[in-house]
Parts: C-alpha cells; structure tokens; sequence
C-alpha cells in the first residue's frame, strides 16, 4: 500500500460520509410527508452527520475496499419506515427508496456547478468537488441493486416480490454485496458509468 491509496481512502470516506447526509436526509423527509413519522421520533429528519453514519458502511468498509483497490463499497445509516403507514403503502415505499439515490443526482449537479465555477480560483477546492461529482452518482447507481440493505430493494417490495424471497436475500446481502463489487465487473461498470456521467456533468456547466 502506498501513500496514494491511504490518501483516497480518507477522501472517499468524507465524501461518502457527506454524500449520506442528503441521501437518508431525503429518505426520512419523504417518508415524513407520505404520513409515516418513524423517521422523525428516531431522529433522521436532520442534517447532522452523526444522525445518518453507520460506522461499518460509512467509516470502515470505505476505507478497505478504497485501500485495497477492490471496487467502492458504502453506505449509510438505514432508514426505517414502516410501509403500513406510508400514503400508497408499498408503492410509498418505493418512493422513499428512490429519493435517496435522486437527491445523490441532485448533489452531483451541485457540485458539478461549484467544481466548473471554482476551477480556475480554487483549483484543490474544485478537485474535491470534482471527486464529489463522480462519488454522489456512484453512491446513487449502487444504492440500486437490487440487494438488502441498499435502496434497490425496496422496490423488490414494492414490485410485490415474495417477502420469504426478500428475506432470504437479506440473510446473504451482505456477502453477495461483497462478492459483487470485489469479483464480478459490476464495480466496474458502476465506476465507468458514474465516470460517463461526470464528464456529462461539467461539460454541461462548462
């Protein structure tokens, strides 16, 4: 290991641990308005880091797979909802699902925009941005599989999926997670795909 990758392993965890903040910010914001306050009495309706960190997928996981060059794995703090309470129920729940990865698409163009305005006067400042950029759109194309605990999930749910099916994908979602990003192409793909919709990014604001 070399100083490069302990470098890009702190980088990776700030930003992943900022990127979160909006993300489950938006899940327990639209969760609230859909009528179920679970996430207000556990106290994710906030802007505060530490309401949203958990510290294997946010902190420790990061930085491993971001040391040893195995892909980008991490995540947040969950959510909880309770679908019963939800406007639309399980279709509710789908909405809240998908309102973390598009407030990640809303923050890329964020900080696509500060990253153009800020290239020519602060050019570190907009270098972290930039990696920002590519970060916030992989965290929202990787909270799409279809994998508990991630947001893709919930739309198996939604979809109607057998609960025993989604459970039992639960039981292993850990390890599939693992496997997925460390030996099959898909960290990959999702790495050249959030790559792809950078440049689309700053060439836009350019």
């Amino acid at each position: 290991m070399n100083s490069i990758n302990f470098e890009a392993a702190f980088v990776n965890v700030a930003l992943l641990w900022m990127l979160t903040v909006p993300h489950e910010f938006a899940h327990a914001w639209t969760a609230v308005r859909l009528g179920d306050d679970t996430p207000e009495r556990e106290g994710r309706v906030s802007l505060n880091p530490m309401a949203h960190v958990d510290w294997l997928g946010t902190v420790i996981l990061p930085a491993l797979t971001s040391l040893f060059g195995g892909g980008f794995l991490g995540w947040g703090k969950a959510v909880n909802t309770n679908p019963y309470r939800l406007r639309w129920g399980l279709n509710g729940l789908a909405l809240v699902a998908l309102a973390g990865p598009a407030s990640n698409v809303v923050f890329a163009l964020l900080l696509g925009l500060l990253t153009v305005l800020l290239h020519g006067t602060l050019p570190a400042v907009a270098e972290f941005t930039g990696r920002g950029v590519y970060l916030s759109l992989y965290l929202a194309l990787f909270n799409m599989i279809p994998v508990p605990p991630l947001d893709g999930s919930k739309l198996l749910l939604a979809a109607r999926a057998p609960v025993a099916v989604y459970n039992e994908l639960a039981r292993f979602g850990f390890v599939l997670l693992i496997v997925a990003i460390s030996v099959s192409s898909l960290g990959r793909y999702l790495s050249l795909w959030s790559f792809q919709g950078t440049q689309a990014i700053l060439r836009m604001f350019w």
